[in-house]
């Protein structure tokens, strides 16, 4: 089950609970009212349907070098059933299976840093506060 590419310099938003069609409508117009811009390729196919992080990792882990995906976000249970819909983002390259959740209002700002590498994924997930959400950096 190889993972689709994104479109060049968005982020992968794949979609794992399809449960709630109204939901994912919402989810996907939060995401593109966040930024000026667009930030998401998104996905919303069956076979992907209640995917867990291990095996988002192992088929990243067995993908052809010229196919590999650096990070990926999850539009799972807890994205569609929170009325801020956070995003469960993956780590798929330097820590394989690290996540955190991402409010609709930061993805732009972290899609486009992890997206052009002018971040690592460990500067936004080491920022995530206790329930393991980031909300921003710390300006103290």
């Amino acid at each position: 089950m190889p993972l689709p590419q994104p479109d060049d310099l968005t982020s992968l938003v794949l979609r794992t609970d399809f449960g709630d069609e109204g939901a994912w409508d919402a989810v996907r117009a939060a995401l593109d009212a966040s930024g000026e811009y667009p930030h998401a390729t998104y996905v919303s196919e069956l076979r992907f349907a209640g995917v867990g992080v291990q095996v988002l990792v192992d088929e990243e882990a067995a993908a052809d070098e010229d196919e590999h995906i650096v990070h990926l976000f999850l539009a799972d249970a807890a994205t569609m059933h929170d009325p801020g819909h956070p995003l469960l983002a993956v780590d798929l390259s330097d820590e394989p299976g690290r996540t955190f959740r991402v409010p609709t209002r930061w993805f732009p700002d972290i899609s486009a840093n992890l997206s052009i590498a002018n971040m690592d994924f460990a500067d936004f997930a080491d920022a995530a506060d206790g329930s393991g959400t980031f909300h921003g950096f710390d300006e103290g």
